[in-house]
């Protein structure tokens, strides 16, 4: 079946699409894209990932044409971030 995965980091972004076997979870999905081989900083024991935008875990099934996303640690609280008055 055909999925893709996608990662972004702070300088680049990378969706693959690959075939997989049917029956693959999403652990495995990561594994044969060769994305952890790109981007060794990637850590799946700390890092969420998600499906089409909603979190789900290593171990979900997925489905023909799913979008599979590792997602990046948020850096700075939004909320605690100084905010910034722009002029245009």
């Amino acid at each position: 079946m055909n999925v893709g995965v996608a990662y972004a980091d702070k300088f680049r972004q990378v969706w693959l699409k690959l075939e997989v076997p049917d029956g693959s979870t999403v652990r495995e999905v990561i594994e044969l894209s060769g994305i952890l081989q790109q981007f060794p900083e990637i850590d799946l024991a700390r890092q969420k990932v998600g499906i089409f935008g909603k979190l789900t875990k290593l171990d979900a099934k997925v489905a023909e044409d799913t979008r599979v996303e590792i997602y990046r640690e948020i850096t700075a609280d939004p909320e605690l971030v100084e905010r910034r008055d722009t002029e245009f």
